[in-house]
C-alpha cells in the first residue's frame, strides 16, 4: 500500500503501542552501503531543540552500533502486527552474519530524506539524521534499573534523531488501532 507524508507525531499513540507491545524496528547503514534493522524496544520522542526529536537506544556490542556511528542517520519503522515473526527475527539474529531483511522478507526501500531505507511493509516510517548522541552514565541509575536493565554491563548510547520526513500507510492507525 502506498504512505503518504504525515505529521511527524499524528500517530505517535499506535507507534508507541507497536513499541510496547512487539517492539519497532531500527534501520541503520554502513559506510559498506548494506542496510541493517534490529527489533527495538525502547525509544522516546518529542520536541528537544524547537525540532521532533526520536532518541533510540543501541547497546554498544550491537552491529547496528557501530554502523550508526558510520551513518549518522536511522529510520523507524512499525510493522502491522501479522508481521511480528519478522520483528522476532530482527531481535533475535545478528546483521554481521546475515541479510535480516531477506531472513525476514522485509524489503528495504528509498527513504526520502535520508539514506538509510525505510521497510516498505511498514505501517508508519520516521526518518531521522543524529543531531546529538551521549553514552548513559550508570552512577545516575537508580539501583532498581541497574539490576534489571544492566546486570552484565553493556550500557547504551542514546542517539538523538531529528525527525526529517514521516510516512504512513492510509490504513495505518485502523490497522495498528486493533494492537491497543
Amino acid at each position: 500500500m502506498p504512505k503518504q507524508s504525515i505529521q511527524h507525531f499524528n500517530l505517535w499513540t499506535e507507534t508507541i503501542s507497536a513499541l510496547m507491545s512487539d517492539g519497532v524496528l531500527l534501520n541503520s547503514l554502513g559506510d559498506d552501503g548494506q542496510p541493517n534493522t534490529m527489533t527495538i524496544g525502547w525509544m522516546t520522542g518529542g520536541i528537544i531543540w524547537g525540532k521532533p526529536i526520536l532518541i533510540v537506544l543501541v547497546r554498544p556490542s550491537r552491529h547496528t552500533f557501530s554502523r550508526l556511528e558510520q551513518v549518522p542517520e536511522f529510520t523507524v519503522n512499525v510493522l502491522p502486527t501479522e508481521l511480528r515473526a519478522a520483528l522476532q527475527i530482527c531481535g533475535t539474529e545478528s546483521g554481521r552474519k546475515a541479510d535480516k531483511f531477506a531472513r525476514a522478507r522485509l524489503t528495504p526501500s528509498p527513504a526520502q530524506r535520508v539514506r538509510v531505507p525505510v521497510i516498505e511493509e511498514a505501517l508508519i516510517s520516521y526518518e531521522c539524521s543524529i543531531v546529538h548522541r551521549n553514552n548513559m552514565d550508570p552512577t545516575t541509575l537508580p539501583q532498581e534499573i541497574m539490576h534489571n536493565a544492566y546486570a552484565g554491563g553493556g550500557f547504551h548510547r542514546l542517539y538523538f534523531g531529528e525527525v526529517l520526513a514521516t510516512t504512513a500507510t492510509v490504513d495505518a492507525r485502523a490497522r495498528l488501532g486493533k494492537v491497543m
